[in-house]
């Protein structure tokens, strides 16, 4: 996820997050961004992935974090790799902090979570002004997007009118130059023209 600026909001109560998140889970394969109220570098980004990799003690922070998106046509626009550090809140298993660059360290709120596999996710930040929807596949289930982005507005007072569907548009190609699996991008996700 790109960068962004924290403007406070004090209107709406704090976001509340996941009770639960097993970190090593979270963080093992790639997140396909299906959906987004996005920063300013995201705001044309397509076969936009997360990943995340723990540090196990060997750095200063928890997670290191990949952001790779193509700006523009999912195929022939330029590659893009935002590199984030992140770091877990201790006693808060749906809070970390992120950091785009020093001195930054930013709220990144685990809101919703497929906690028996893992297969989703959606991110949200303190005031409201960025989201994530986030799947395992570059390929979401319509019902279940709706049902993400219902639960933005009803249990988290998301306004999404500028929530946008981040194009997913995979080639063996593609899937291959940026280390994307068959078992999370599989052959019958790859576009057929």
């Amino acid at each position: 996820m790109g960068n962004f600026t924290s403007n406070s909001s004090t209107a709406l109560p704090p976001l509340k997050t996941v009770t639960s998140c097993n970190v090593d889970r979270f963080a093992t394969g790639a997140w396909f961004v299906i959906g987004n109220i996005p920063t300013y570098p995201e705001r044309h980004a397509s076969n936009a992935v997360e990943r995340y990799a723990l540090t196990q003690g060997k750095k200063s922070n928890d997670i290191d974090i990949d952001f790779q998106y193509n700006n523009g046509d999912p195929i022939t626009g330029k590659l893009k790799s935002l590199p984030q550090k992140g770091w877990l809140v201790k006693d808060e298993p749906g809070e970390w902090r992120v950091s785009p660059f020093w001195p930054l360290k930013l709220p990144y709120l685990i809101l919703e979570l497929d906690t028996d596999r893992y297969n989703y996710c959606v991110i949200g930040y303190p005031n409201r002004n960025y989201a994530w929807i986030m799947g395992r596949k570059p390929v979401m289930d319509g019902k279940l997007y709706d049902s993400l982005v219902d639960k933005l507005v009803k249990d988290h007072q998301y306004d999404v009118s500028k929530l946008r569907k981040v194009p997913q548009k995979w080639t063996a190609e593609e899937r291959k130059k940026r280390g994307v699996s068959v078992d999370e991008c599989p052959d019958e996700m790859l576009a057929t023209d």
